[in-house]
Order: C-alpha cells, then structure tokens, then sequence
C-alpha cells in the first residue's frame, strides 16, 4: 500500500469521525424546534451539546486541511467546483456557533426567538448539503482533461444527490433525537424517544433507496458489505431506542453513520472525484496526490497528534457524560449573568455561553 492510499483511508476516517460527531449535534440543532414545547427545553437541547459542538468541528477542519496537504489537485477541483454550497456551509457553521454564544446576550424574546431559528436553519442546511455534496463527489461530476470542474451550480442538484442531502438530514436528525434521548431526563426524554422512532424508519426508507442506488451505480463488493452493515446497524438502533437501551441505540446509530460514509470512499476508491465526462479524467489517489516526501512528513505528524486528540475529546465526553433537564435550567441563577447554567461539574453539561 502506498501513502496516498494510506492518506486516502485517513481522511475517509476524518469525516466518519466527524460526520458521527457533528450529526448529532446537526440533529440536535434541528431538534429545538420540532421536539422542545418551551424555551427551557430548548436551552436543555442546546446544553447537552454545550461542552462538545465546538470540539466536534475540528474534525472538519482537520479533514479539509488534509485534503489540501495529501491530495492538493483533489482539494482545488472540489472546493472550486463546490464553491457555492461549501460557502453556504461555511457561512451556517459561522452562524450557528454566534447563535449558541449571543442567544442569551440580551433579555429580549425576539431577539432570543431569532438566534433559535438561526440555530435551527443553520443545522438543518450543512446537513442537507453535505450530503449532496457527497453524493456528487461519488456519482461524478463533469470534470474535464485539465482536471477542472466545468459543470454548473444545477448540475449539483440532481436527483441522486438530491436524495443524498435528504439521507444525510434524516440521519443525522435521528441520530441527535437518539442522542437527546440518551442526555436528558424527565419528559423531553420519553419525546426524543419516540420521535427518533419515527425518524428512524423514515431514514430507514430514505437510505435503502439511497444506497441501493449508490450500490447500482458504482458499487462494489467492498462497499455491499459496508451497505449491509449499514442497513442492519440501522435497524438495530431503531430496535434498540425502542426497547429503551439508548446507549446501545446512539453506538448503533453512529455505525450505521460510519458504515454510510464507508461505503462512499469505498465505492470511490481509487477514485477520489470521477469524471462524468471521460472515466480518463478523473481524479485518483495518483494523479491528484501531493509528493511522497509532503506524505511522509504528514504521516508521522498525524502518528504524534492523532491520539492526543483522541485522548482530549474522549475526557471531555466522559466529564459531561451525565444526564439535564428542566430542573438544571431552573436552578440557575437568574442574576448571575450570561454563564449562568445547569449546575457544574459531571452531573450536567457544561451550558453553551449565554444559553439562557
């Protein structure tokens, strides 16, 4: 195996990682509106995402600086031809974390009411959108003998890719339903669970037809064993939340996420972006990747920093790894200003700043 292979199975690891992190704080997000009743509902949701939405992000980060560094070619062609939905996304993330911080900055219902919707819009749209930006990178785009993408902003909307988005939003949404099931106590529990029920055999339907599709399309034997595990991994969550055993459910929630993505860069490889246009002009782990030495020097960086990282987000998880309700919210002190929260320590997540 050669180091762009290698680096091509690390940034697939990079946005499984992220994808089953920021999926449920998406859902989460999308969650304060359908599944809160109040404002100090809301604020429950929001804080058992509190200590970690940000921490999740870097994932995101780490992925897109990877690709730069290990397949520079791959990285122009994808962030040029995907400029105007990346940009949306870009500009939903900057959005959602200043609604997470200034909700609270002022004692105003309107103007609390519109950092929520905020909150709400700018979770449910990165979630859509990646997944039509993934569904595309797998169907091909039309990318020409200069390595180019020449296509259109429409091109992107097709009905594959269409699908794709609404794959991504369903599971990311049941997987933050499972999740919200998993962190709170007292009504909004019982809700949670029963809503990602539904979501669940909504995301159920949504993704067989999805992956059988992606299957059909540029399937192969390694990714049908990531599309049954997939599918049964699904199906086990959805059992699982029903019969109450939410940890067992989230873990089963996040395989079936981790097994979706699998299956994208397994149906990809050695493609990293094909061409629609002439199978000749596609972007693979050759053509597109950076120098030998360039990997080399990352690879030996990602050996020392990567488990660091690890070992730093998992204490964060198991600190605030206990349940909130409402009854943390109303303890808070009115006066005590925007940090004021659910009570500190592992008993409860630490509250996003200002969320009141």
């Amino acid at each position: 195996m050669h180091l762009h292979d290698v680096w091509f199975v690390l940034i697939a690891v990079l946005w499984t990682g992220y994808f089953f992190l920021e999926g449920f704080d998406f859902g989460i997000g999308i969650l304060t509106r359908p599944l809160a009743r109040d404002r100090a509902e809301r604020r429950v949701l929001i804080n058992t995402i509190g200590p970690v939405w940000d921490g999740n992000e870097v994932w995101l980060l780490t992925a897109g600086g990877a690709t730069f560094a290990a397949f520079p070619d791959w990285y122009a062609t994808l962030f040029s031809g995907f400029y105007l939905p990346l940009l949306v996304i870009l500009v939903c993330l900057i959005v959602r974390g200043v609604a997470f911080e200034y909700r609270a900055k002022r004692d105003d219902e309107r103007w609390q009411r519109n950092w929520e919707h905020a909150i709400f819009w700018t979770s449910l749209l990165p979630a859509f959108l990646w997944g039509v930006a993934f569904a595309n990178i797998v169907h091909g785009v039309k990318i020409d003998a200069h390595k180019e993408y020449v296509g259109g902003f429409w091109d992107l909307l097709n009905g594959y890719a269409l699908l794709g988005g609404a794959v991504t939003l369903a599971l990311f949404t049941f997987h933050g339903a499972v999740f919200a099931s998993l962190k709170t106590v007292g009504p909004i529990r019982e809700r949670a669970r029963a809503f990602a029920t539904r979501l669940g055999v909504v995301a159920a339907v949504l993704a067989v037809a999805f992956l059988a599709w992606t299957q059909g399309d540029s399937g192969n034997a390694r990714s049908l064993v990531a599309l049954l595990v997939a599918a049964v991994a699904l199906a086990l969550a959805i059992g699982a939340n029903i019969a109450g055993r939410e940890g067992w459910s989230f873990a089963f929630s996040g395989v079936t996420i981790a097994a979706t993505v699998a299956m994208f860069f397994l149906s990809l490889f050695p493609d990293v972006m094909p061409s629609s246009l002439d199978s000749a002009w596609s972007l693979t782990v050759g053509n597109a990747s950076a120098t030998p030495y360039t990997l080399r020097i990352m690879t030996w960086c990602a050996a020392i920093a990567t488990p660091l990282v690890l070992l730093y987000q998992g204490w964060t998880y198991w600190v605030f790894r206990k349940r909130i309700g409402t009854q943390h919210i109303a303890a808070a002190d009115p006066a005590a200003g925007p940090s004021a929260g659910p009570s500190a320590g592992p008993s409860a997540g630490r509250p996003v700043e200002g969320a009141h």
